[in-house]
């Protein structure tokens, strides 16, 4: 009785992981498509590639605090990165959904995209130095900065569609 009760347990354990993943990858799917969608977006296109030299600058920032200092520095500048990169994500699906031609309506989406932003900043930041007690304030805060910074450059990319950056 007991090995029956054994297997059809490890059965049914089966078709609910089996269900899971079949979810799981299905969420991907949806949430690939929606991305998709996003970068598909002209006016987001700069955005991304922005965010996507962000995410680049933020890995060699920690790299080079993990080969010159010590762990905790480096990992104190990817956090200070990924809050905002993380915060520019947010501004960026608010943006890339406008779909508004008025100038109210514009503006409006700006200011709430970054309102967005800010409040999400200034969470991440608090939640940062709450949570995580090895934080390197100077490599955190600094690298930070720097990547907040970054995010000027978006000004400076091309979102003609006859370049193609995002490939």
């Amino acid at each position: 009785m007991a090995i029956i009760f054994a297997l059809t347990d490890y059965a049914y354990q089966y078709r609910i992981a089996l269900f899971l993943s079949v979810e799981i990858y299905q969420e991907q799917v949806l949430l690939q498509d929606k991305w998709e969608a996003v970068l598909d977006n002209s006016s987001v296109k700069p955005f991304v590639i922005v965010l996507r030299w962000q995410l680049y600058v933020t890995i060699a920032v920690a790299v080079a605090l993990a080969l010159l200092l010590d762990l905790p520095s480096a990992f104190s500048a990817f956090l200070g990165g990924m809050v905002s990169i993380i915060s520019s994500v947010a501004f960026t699906i608010i943006v890339s959904r406008h779909r508004g031609f008025t100038a109210g309506g514009t503006i409006r989406t700006a200011l709430r995209a970054e309102s967005v932003k800010i409040f999400l900043t200034i969470i991440l930041l608090w939640a940062v130095f709450k949570v995580y007690d090895n934080v390197n304030a100077v490599a955190f805060i600094g690298t930070f900065i720097l990547i907040v910074i970054m995010q000027s450059m978006v000004l400076f990319v091309s979102d003609s569609k006859n370049t193609n950056h995002i490939d």
